[in-house]
Protein backbone atom coordinates (compact mmCIF):
# COMPACT_ATOMS: atom_id res chain seq x y z
CA UNK A 1 0.00 0.00 0.00
CA UNK A 2 2.82 2.35 0.73
CA UNK A 3 4.48 1.34 -2.55
CA UNK A 4 1.54 2.65 -4.50
CA UNK A 5 1.15 5.40 -2.82
CA UNK A 6 5.07 6.57 -3.50
CA UNK A 7 4.51 5.60 -7.46
CA UNK A 8 1.27 7.58 -7.13
CA UNK A 9 2.87 10.29 -5.87
CA UNK A 10 5.68 10.03 -8.23
CA UNK A 11 3.49 9.87 -10.92
CA UNK A 12 1.11 13.08 -10.02
CA UNK A 13 4.73 15.16 -9.69
CA UNK A 14 5.77 14.14 -12.97
CA UNK A 15 2.20 14.93 -14.71
CA UNK A 16 2.71 18.79 -12.62
CA UNK A 17 5.79 18.68 -14.22
CA UNK A 18 4.79 18.04 -17.67
CA UNK A 19 2.08 19.99 -17.54
CA UNK A 20 3.73 23.26 -19.07
CA UNK A 21 5.07 21.26 -21.81
CA UNK A 22 1.77 19.77 -22.60
CA UNK A 23 0.23 22.93 -22.42
CA UNK A 24 2.56 24.74 -24.61
CA UNK A 25 2.57 21.89 -27.36
CA UNK A 26 -1.12 21.70 -27.58
CA UNK A 27 -1.21 25.66 -27.87
CA UNK A 28 1.12 25.39 -30.57
CA UNK A 29 -0.60 23.33 -32.96
CA UNK A 30 -3.72 24.82 -32.41
CA UNK A 31 -2.17 28.06 -33.50
CA UNK A 32 -0.80 26.82 -36.45
CA UNK A 33 -4.45 26.66 -37.38
CA UNK A 34 -5.28 30.02 -36.97
CA UNK A 35 -2.40 31.37 -39.38
CA UNK A 36 -3.63 28.77 -41.68
CA UNK A 37 -7.20 30.20 -41.64
CA UNK A 38 -6.33 33.71 -41.24
CA UNK A 39 -3.77 33.82 -44.39
CA UNK A 40 -6.79 32.15 -46.35
CA UNK A 41 -9.24 34.87 -45.33
CA UNK A 42 -7.47 37.67 -46.24
CA UNK A 43 -5.84 36.00 -49.90
CA UNK A 44 -9.70 35.76 -50.39
CA UNK A 45 -10.37 39.30 -49.76
CA UNK A 46 -11.43 40.16 -45.87
CA UNK A 47 -10.36 43.12 -44.53
CA UNK A 48 -7.58 42.55 -42.07
CA UNK A 49 -9.22 45.34 -39.54
CA UNK A 50 -12.76 43.65 -39.38
CA UNK A 51 -11.23 40.54 -39.30
CA UNK A 52 -9.06 41.80 -35.91
CA UNK A 53 -12.39 43.02 -34.59
CA UNK A 54 -14.68 39.76 -34.85
CA UNK A 55 -11.69 38.05 -33.54
CA UNK A 56 -11.11 39.20 -30.53
CA UNK A 57 -14.97 39.58 -29.75
CA UNK A 58 -15.53 36.24 -30.60
CA UNK A 59 -12.78 35.28 -27.31
CA UNK A 60 -14.42 38.11 -25.38
CA UNK A 61 -17.77 36.72 -25.34
CA UNK A 62 -16.37 32.97 -25.50
CA UNK A 63 -14.05 33.51 -22.22
CA UNK A 64 -16.55 36.03 -19.97
CA UNK A 65 -19.37 33.62 -18.93
CA UNK A 66 -16.32 31.53 -17.81
CA UNK A 67 -14.36 34.08 -15.86
CA UNK A 68 -18.10 35.21 -14.31
CA UNK A 69 -18.97 31.85 -13.20
CA UNK A 70 -15.30 30.71 -11.60
CA UNK A 71 -13.68 33.81 -10.72
CA UNK A 72 -16.84 35.50 -9.03
CA UNK A 73 -14.68 34.70 -5.78
CA UNK A 74 -11.08 35.19 -6.87
CA UNK A 75 -10.67 38.49 -8.80
CA UNK A 76 -9.01 40.93 -7.11
CA UNK A 77 -10.03 44.49 -7.25
CA UNK A 78 -9.51 46.89 -10.38
CA UNK A 79 -7.14 49.75 -9.58
CA UNK A 80 -6.43 52.08 -12.37
CA UNK A 81 -3.00 51.30 -13.12
CA UNK A 82 -4.55 47.33 -13.32
CA UNK A 83 -7.05 48.97 -16.04
CA UNK A 84 -4.36 51.04 -17.64
CA UNK A 85 -2.10 47.55 -18.23
CA UNK A 86 -5.01 45.73 -19.56
CA UNK A 87 -5.46 48.68 -22.12
CA UNK A 88 -1.93 48.69 -23.05
CA UNK A 89 -2.35 45.15 -23.52
CA UNK A 90 -5.20 45.21 -25.63
CA UNK A 91 -3.48 47.50 -28.27
CA UNK A 92 -0.21 45.93 -28.17
CA UNK A 93 -1.47 42.52 -29.44
CA UNK A 94 -4.84 42.29 -30.63
CA UNK A 95 -4.34 45.89 -32.45
CA UNK A 96 -0.38 46.37 -33.33
CA UNK A 97 0.39 42.51 -33.23
CA UNK A 98 -2.28 40.92 -35.01
CA UNK A 99 -2.40 43.88 -37.48
CA UNK A 100 0.80 44.07 -38.88
CA UNK A 101 1.22 40.63 -39.04
CA UNK A 102 -1.92 40.29 -41.16
CA UNK A 103 -0.79 43.49 -43.15
CA UNK A 104 2.85 41.13 -43.21
CA UNK A 105 1.23 37.68 -44.25
CA UNK A 106 -0.35 39.32 -46.96
CA UNK A 107 2.69 40.60 -48.35
CA UNK A 108 4.94 36.91 -47.70
CA UNK A 109 3.30 33.77 -46.36
CA UNK A 110 1.70 31.65 -43.78
CA UNK A 111 5.08 29.84 -43.30
CA UNK A 112 7.07 32.39 -43.59
CA UNK A 113 5.39 34.74 -40.67
CA UNK A 114 5.14 31.59 -38.62
CA UNK A 115 9.41 31.35 -38.62
CA UNK A 116 9.99 35.07 -38.34
CA UNK A 117 7.86 34.77 -35.10
CA UNK A 118 10.51 32.27 -33.42
CA UNK A 119 12.57 35.74 -33.23
CA UNK A 120 9.67 36.51 -29.97
CA UNK A 121 12.30 34.48 -27.19
CA UNK A 122 15.35 36.37 -28.00
CA UNK A 123 13.16 39.82 -28.71
CA UNK A 124 11.22 39.46 -25.28
CA UNK A 125 14.83 38.29 -23.60
CA UNK A 126 16.31 41.29 -25.05
CA UNK A 127 13.13 43.76 -23.74
CA UNK A 128 13.48 41.89 -20.50
CA UNK A 129 16.87 42.75 -19.95
CA UNK A 130 16.50 46.35 -20.81
CA UNK A 131 13.78 46.68 -18.36
CA UNK A 132 15.94 45.05 -15.83
CA UNK A 133 13.87 42.18 -16.04
CA UNK A 134 16.34 39.89 -16.39
CA UNK A 135 19.38 39.87 -14.75
CA UNK A 136 22.51 38.75 -17.15
CA UNK A 137 26.09 37.88 -15.68
CA UNK A 138 28.70 37.37 -18.61
CA UNK A 139 30.82 35.40 -16.48
CA UNK A 140 28.45 32.90 -16.29
CA UNK A 141 27.41 30.05 -19.28
CA UNK A 142 24.01 30.41 -18.80
CA UNK A 143 23.96 34.17 -19.31
CA UNK A 144 26.88 33.69 -22.23
CA UNK A 145 23.95 31.22 -23.92
CA UNK A 146 21.37 33.56 -23.87
CA UNK A 147 22.82 36.27 -25.28
CA UNK A 148 24.78 34.51 -27.94
CA UNK A 149 21.34 32.49 -28.84
CA UNK A 150 19.10 36.01 -29.17
CA UNK A 151 22.58 37.67 -31.40
CA UNK A 152 22.13 34.24 -33.81
CA UNK A 153 18.36 34.95 -33.34
CA UNK A 154 18.88 38.30 -35.20
CA UNK A 155 21.10 37.37 -37.62
CA UNK A 156 18.93 34.57 -38.63
CA UNK A 157 15.64 36.99 -39.20
CA UNK A 158 17.91 39.60 -40.85
CA UNK A 159 19.02 36.95 -43.56
CA UNK A 160 15.05 35.68 -44.01
CA UNK A 161 14.75 39.77 -44.28
CA UNK A 162 17.69 40.61 -47.24
CA UNK A 163 17.44 37.21 -48.73
CA UNK A 164 15.00 35.17 -50.11
CA UNK A 165 16.57 32.73 -52.67
CA UNK A 166 15.09 29.78 -54.59
CA UNK A 167 11.81 28.37 -54.53
CA UNK A 168 10.47 24.88 -53.04
CA UNK A 169 7.31 23.32 -53.24
CA UNK A 170 6.44 20.85 -50.61
CA UNK A 171 3.57 19.80 -51.81
CA UNK A 172 2.29 19.56 -55.28
CA UNK A 173 -1.64 19.43 -54.59
CA UNK A 174 -3.61 21.15 -57.55
CA UNK A 175 -6.65 21.25 -55.17
CA UNK A 176 -5.44 23.68 -52.72
CA UNK A 177 -6.22 26.96 -52.61
CA UNK A 178 -3.26 29.35 -54.60
CA UNK A 179 -3.40 32.79 -55.90
CA UNK A 180 -2.84 33.54 -59.64
CA UNK A 181 0.73 34.40 -60.95
CA UNK A 182 -0.13 37.92 -61.07
CA UNK A 183 -1.02 38.45 -57.76
CA UNK A 184 1.98 36.18 -56.37
CA UNK A 185 4.24 38.44 -58.69
CA UNK A 186 2.83 41.21 -56.96
CA UNK A 187 3.45 40.02 -53.41
CA UNK A 188 7.11 39.19 -54.13
CA UNK A 189 7.98 42.79 -54.93
CA UNK A 190 6.42 43.55 -51.44
CA UNK A 191 8.62 40.50 -50.11
CA UNK A 192 10.71 43.35 -47.93
CA UNK A 193 8.20 45.27 -46.96
CA UNK A 194 6.31 42.49 -45.42
CA UNK A 195 8.78 41.25 -43.72
CA UNK A 196 9.49 44.76 -41.78
CA UNK A 197 5.91 44.56 -40.66
CA UNK A 198 6.11 41.23 -39.43
CA UNK A 199 9.27 42.43 -37.20
CA UNK A 200 7.10 44.92 -35.83
CA UNK A 201 4.38 42.76 -34.94
CA UNK A 202 7.21 40.25 -33.67
CA UNK A 203 8.27 43.09 -31.17
CA UNK A 204 4.74 44.04 -30.12
CA UNK A 205 4.29 40.36 -29.23
CA UNK A 206 7.50 40.30 -26.91
CA UNK A 207 6.26 43.56 -25.64
CA UNK A 208 2.60 41.70 -24.92
CA UNK A 209 4.27 38.66 -23.33
CA UNK A 210 6.54 41.01 -20.71
CA UNK A 211 3.34 42.91 -19.77
CA UNK A 212 1.56 40.26 -19.58
CA UNK A 213 3.59 38.11 -17.19
CA UNK A 214 3.71 41.46 -15.01
CA UNK A 215 0.15 42.02 -14.74
CA UNK A 216 -1.05 38.49 -14.34
CA UNK A 217 0.67 38.47 -11.23
CA UNK A 218 -0.87 41.60 -10.25
CA UNK A 219 -4.21 40.40 -11.49
CA UNK A 220 -4.56 36.77 -10.76
CA UNK A 221 -7.40 35.33 -12.51
CA UNK A 222 -6.22 34.32 -15.83
CA UNK A 223 -9.77 33.82 -17.74
CA UNK A 224 -11.01 37.37 -16.26
CA UNK A 225 -7.71 38.78 -17.55
CA UNK A 226 -8.12 36.93 -20.83
CA UNK A 227 -11.52 38.12 -21.61
CA UNK A 228 -10.62 42.14 -20.51
CA UNK A 229 -7.69 41.93 -22.48
CA UNK A 230 -10.20 40.71 -25.47
CA UNK A 231 -12.82 42.78 -24.85
CA UNK A 232 -10.16 46.01 -24.83
CA UNK A 233 -8.62 44.77 -28.15
CA UNK A 234 -11.96 44.41 -29.85
CA UNK A 235 -12.96 47.90 -28.66
CA UNK A 236 -9.43 49.57 -29.48
CA UNK A 237 -9.30 47.44 -32.91
CA UNK A 238 -12.77 48.66 -33.83
CA UNK A 239 -11.81 52.40 -33.75
CA UNK A 240 -9.28 51.41 -35.77
CA UNK A 241 -10.91 49.92 -38.32
CA UNK A 242 -13.65 52.53 -38.59
CA UNK A 243 -10.94 54.74 -39.53
CA UNK A 244 -8.79 52.64 -41.62
CA UNK A 245 -11.89 50.80 -44.05
CA UNK A 246 -15.03 53.16 -44.57
CA UNK A 247 -16.41 50.17 -47.05
CA UNK A 248 -19.77 48.98 -44.50
CA UNK A 249 -19.73 45.62 -46.59
CA UNK A 250 -16.32 44.59 -45.32
CA UNK A 251 -18.53 43.84 -42.16
CA UNK A 252 -20.58 41.13 -43.77
CA UNK A 253 -20.70 37.55 -42.29
CA UNK A 254 -21.74 34.96 -44.66
CA UNK A 255 -21.62 31.33 -44.02
CA UNK A 256 -17.72 31.32 -45.27
CA UNK A 257 -14.63 32.43 -44.15
CA UNK A 258 -15.68 35.63 -42.98
CA UNK A 259 -17.41 33.49 -39.85
CA UNK A 260 -14.95 30.51 -39.72
CA UNK A 261 -11.79 32.32 -39.56
CA UNK A 262 -13.04 34.85 -36.87
CA UNK A 263 -14.55 32.26 -35.13
CA UNK A 264 -11.16 29.65 -35.03
CA UNK A 265 -8.90 32.22 -34.34
CA UNK A 266 -10.99 33.80 -31.86
CA UNK A 267 -11.95 30.80 -29.65
CA UNK A 268 -8.04 29.30 -30.48
CA UNK A 269 -5.52 32.29 -30.68
CA UNK A 270 -7.24 34.94 -28.47
CA UNK A 271 -9.30 32.88 -26.46
CA UNK A 272 -7.63 29.77 -25.02
CA UNK A 273 -4.05 30.95 -26.13
CA UNK A 274 -4.77 34.11 -23.76
CA UNK A 275 -5.73 31.63 -21.09
CA UNK A 276 -2.88 29.00 -21.42
CA UNK A 277 -0.24 31.78 -21.50
CA UNK A 278 -1.48 33.11 -18.25
CA UNK A 279 -1.70 29.83 -16.33
CA UNK A 280 2.06 28.88 -17.96
CA UNK A 281 3.58 32.09 -17.18
CA UNK A 282 2.09 32.93 -14.38
CA UNK A 283 4.72 29.99 -13.13
CA UNK A 284 7.02 29.75 -16.01
CA UNK A 285 7.73 33.26 -17.74
CA UNK A 286 7.35 34.76 -21.06
CA UNK A 287 10.54 33.57 -22.20
CA UNK A 288 9.70 29.66 -21.47
CA UNK A 289 6.49 30.29 -22.85
CA UNK A 290 7.50 31.48 -26.32
CA UNK A 291 10.29 28.72 -26.67
CA UNK A 292 7.59 26.37 -28.28
CA UNK A 293 7.69 29.17 -31.11
CA UNK A 294 9.35 26.23 -33.61
CA UNK A 295 6.84 24.04 -33.56
CA UNK A 296 4.28 26.58 -34.99
CA UNK A 297 6.60 26.72 -38.04
CA UNK A 298 6.75 23.30 -38.47
CA UNK A 299 2.86 23.01 -38.35
CA UNK A 300 2.06 25.58 -40.91
CA UNK A 301 4.61 24.94 -43.06
CA UNK A 302 2.79 21.32 -43.67
CA UNK A 303 -0.44 22.88 -43.42
CA UNK A 304 0.21 25.69 -45.29
CA UNK A 305 1.98 23.89 -48.49
CA UNK A 306 -1.12 21.14 -48.50
CA UNK A 307 -3.85 23.46 -47.88
CA UNK A 308 -2.78 26.41 -49.33
CA UNK A 309 -0.11 25.64 -51.84
CA UNK A 310 2.57 27.59 -50.55
CA UNK A 311 6.23 27.29 -51.24
CA UNK A 312 8.72 27.78 -49.43
CA UNK A 313 12.57 29.36 -50.18
CA UNK A 314 15.77 28.63 -49.45
CA UNK A 315 16.47 31.94 -47.62
CA UNK A 316 13.53 30.83 -45.44
CA UNK A 317 14.68 27.57 -44.55
CA UNK A 318 18.47 28.61 -43.93
CA UNK A 319 16.86 31.82 -41.25
CA UNK A 320 14.61 29.79 -39.59
CA UNK A 321 17.25 27.30 -38.79
CA UNK A 322 19.39 29.90 -37.63
CA UNK A 323 16.73 31.32 -35.58
CA UNK A 324 16.12 28.11 -34.11
CA UNK A 325 19.62 26.99 -33.07
CA UNK A 326 19.76 30.92 -31.27
CA UNK A 327 16.15 30.24 -29.84
CA UNK A 328 17.44 26.85 -28.19
CA UNK A 329 20.62 28.30 -27.17
CA UNK A 330 18.58 31.20 -25.42
CA UNK A 331 16.05 28.42 -23.89
CA UNK A 332 18.61 26.26 -22.78
CA UNK A 333 20.18 29.29 -20.38
CA UNK A 334 16.55 29.58 -19.21
CA UNK A 335 16.78 25.91 -17.79
CA UNK A 336 19.70 26.48 -16.33
CA UNK A 337 17.57 29.10 -13.97
CA UNK A 338 15.22 26.94 -13.14
CA UNK A 339 16.05 24.21 -10.19
CA UNK A 340 14.31 20.96 -10.67
CA UNK A 341 10.69 21.86 -8.96
CA UNK A 342 8.30 19.25 -6.94
CA UNK A 343 4.88 19.62 -6.70
CA UNK A 344 3.39 22.35 -4.58
CA UNK A 345 1.64 21.11 -1.45
CA UNK A 346 -0.77 23.45 0.35
CA UNK A 347 2.58 24.99 2.13
CA UNK A 348 4.95 25.32 -0.15
CA UNK A 349 3.19 26.41 -3.04
CA UNK A 350 4.53 29.72 -2.97
CA UNK A 351 8.07 28.42 -3.14
CA UNK A 352 7.23 25.94 -6.08
CA UNK A 353 6.29 28.43 -8.28
CA UNK A 354 9.06 30.42 -9.09
CA UNK A 355 8.68 33.41 -11.48
CA UNK A 356 10.88 33.28 -14.91
CA UNK A 357 11.79 37.03 -14.75
CA UNK A 358 13.19 38.62 -11.06
CA UNK A 359 10.64 41.33 -11.39
CA UNK A 360 11.08 43.80 -8.38
CA UNK A 361 8.27 45.23 -6.34
CA UNK A 362 8.65 48.65 -7.87
CA UNK A 363 7.69 47.02 -10.93
CA UNK A 364 4.45 46.13 -8.81
CA UNK A 365 2.88 49.70 -7.98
Amino acid sequence: MLMDKKKAARFSNMLYLAKPYLLCVGLQIGMAGTFIITKACLDRGMSRFVLTVYRNAVAASLLAPFAIIFERNERPKMTMSIFMQILALGFLEPVIDQGFTCLGMQYTSATFASAIMNAVPSVTFLIAVILRLESVKLKEVRSQAKVIGTLVTFGGALLMTLYKGPKINLINNPNSFQKDERQSLEDDKHWFTGTLFLCLGCLAWSSFYILQSITVKRYPAELSLSSLICLAGALQSAVVALIADHNPRSWAIAFDYTLYGPLYAGIMSSGIAYYVQGLVMKSRGPVFMTSFNPLLMINVAAFGSFLLGEHIYVGSIIGATIIVLGLYSVVWGKAKDYPLLEQPSATATKDTEAPDLPISSSTHK
